[in-house]
């Protein structure tokens, strides 16, 4: 297994009940999805963002595209921006860049949970490398993460459509 220790060690002293997948080396979430056999609606991906000077970590399907304003609102915040990847880096040691897992806790971040991932009963997610995921109940996960919960994605629409 080549979870990260930090990961790893975390869920297993939590007692925490997953389940390691690991999988093809993939670098997008939808491609992590597709090497998974599941659907990008039941694949979190994570974005990192700064609200007004305070990280926080965003989680929502692979599926749907993060809306700035929904979440800058939902934050009751006064800007909002993606940190670039030179940051994540800093921020993540531990973790192959594009493959953050969704435990902001772990790294001192606020965590938001699209309702879209609530809803599915499951959160499966990348666990830090590019050929690890692991799946949990989310209730399992919410215990751990603590998010807030809110509405701030949406299904990416395709062009043709």
């Amino acid at each position: 297994m080549s979870i990260p220790r930090r990961i790893r060690d975390y869920l297993d002293s939590q007692k925490a009940p997953y389940e390691w997948l690991p999988h093809p080396q993939a670098f997008t979430a939808q491609e992590v999805a597709h090497s998974l056999h599941v659907s990008g609606k039941r694949l979190a991906k994570v974005v990192v963002l700064d609200a007004d000077g305070r990280l926080v970590m965003a989680v929502l399907p692979a599926s749907h595209r993060l809306s700035l304003s929904e979440l800058k609102a939902e934050l009751a915040a006064q800007r909002l921006e993606m940190l670039p990847e030179s940051e994540l880096v800093k921020i993540f040691p531990d973790c192959d860049l594009g493959a953050i897992p969704p435990f902001g806790n772990l790294y001192g971040i606020d965590v938001c949970v699209d309702r879209a991932v609530v809803e599915t009963g499951e959160i499966v997610f990348t666990a830090g490398t590019h050929v690890d995921a692991a799946r949990m109940k989310y209730s399992d996960y919410a215990a751990l993460a603590k998010p807030h919960e809110g509405r701030f994605s949406e299904l990416w629409a395709s062009k043709a459509a």
